[in-house]
């Protein structure tokens, strides 16, 4: 987390403080050239309908405007990271409903040349949401991961304070979710509220009910974003996710302003947006961890 906020305190654990994270993160730069994975509805129709589908998925698949360093300099320290192989190609890129154009490989050289400028700060790095990948690509990715971050990836289980991972020269938590993976340094996928709904009251009423169940052990993840199926897409031609989301954001960010960290029943962890950077989301998180700490 971010060492330039004042009043989270070095000795505090990741898990017992505000976060502030990136939903699909690197959604940025989708490629309208490439096929379309997702929904299911649209890739069956893709190939005979690419020219008028592609630009819509682009539409409702860029969840994000920052670059990965740009949300890194907004404060984002938690990414969610989508990673899918394509057939025609070696190299492995993320996804959210198209490819990306940027690779793997040169979205995590960004970010560790990022880290490499910033030497106090901690990120986590949540793969999941693996498509069209083998065992081996599998193993490529995590050994190349491991070579790439090398002495700063933080090994699991213990949850580390920010004191913790300074001593160590940690800056990475690196969870990959998937089972047929099993390393000392790679830690499980990190539980996320997802509501799996596009209207933001639903969304709000989803995490305060998850809220009442009680917080998860360990580090986890309440997701802000809103969610648009096929049908979504076709139904709201001339609109856009980002449309959506920034319409929604007011209603999300008064139920963010009421949260607080810590160990008890109702605390939450890490909050996770669309479009970060682009409004007072950050700056309403730090202001959380502010409020928490006190003076």
């Amino acid at each position: 987390f971010r060492c330039d906020v004042p009043c989270i305190e070095a000795k505090t654990e990741t898990e017992r403080t505000f976060l502030l994270g990136s939903h699909d993160a690197m959604a940025y730069s989708l490629d309208m050239d490439s096929s379309v994975l997702e929904p299911k509805k649209i890739k069956a129709l893709d190939k005979m309908f690419s020219t008028f589908l592609r630009p819509i998925v682009k539409k409702w698949g860029t969840a994000q405007e920052k670059n990965i360093s740009e949300q890194l300099d907004a404060g984002m320290r938690y990414f969610d990271l989508r990673v899918a192989g394509k057939p025609e190609s070696s190299d492995l890129f993320f996804y959210h409903g198209l490819y990306t154009t940027m690779t793997v490989k040169e979205g995590m050289t960004e970010l560790e040349k990022w880290l490499g400028q910033h030497t106090k700060e901690v990120v986590i790095l949540a793969f999941s949401h693996f498509k069209e990948m083998s065992a081996d690509q599998h193993t490529n990715l995590t050994n190349f991961l491991k070579e790439h971050f090398k002495a700063k990836l933080c090994p699991k289980p213990q949850v580390p304070s920010l004191k913790d991972c300074w001593e160590s020269g940690y800056q990475v938590i690196l969870s990959y979710d998937n089972r047929s993976v099993d390393d000392p340094v790679l830690w499980p996928g990190i539980e996320y509220w997802w509501a799996d709904h596009s209207d933001p009251k639903e969304v709000i009423s989803y995490l305060n009910n998850q809220k009442q169940k009680g917080r998860p052990e360990g580090l986890f993840v309440a997701g802000l974003n809103l969610t648009f199926d096929g049908n979504d897409m076709l139904l709201y031609l001339t609109k856009s996710l980002k449309e959506k989301t920034m319409t929604a954001y007011p209603l999300l960010l008064d139920w963010v302003k009421e949260q607080h960290s810590g160990s008890d029943k109702e605390s939450v962890n890490i909050i996770a947006g669309d479009f970060v950077g682009v409004n007072s989301f950050a700056q309403d998180i730090i202001q959380l961890n502010n409020a928490d700490n006190g003076p």
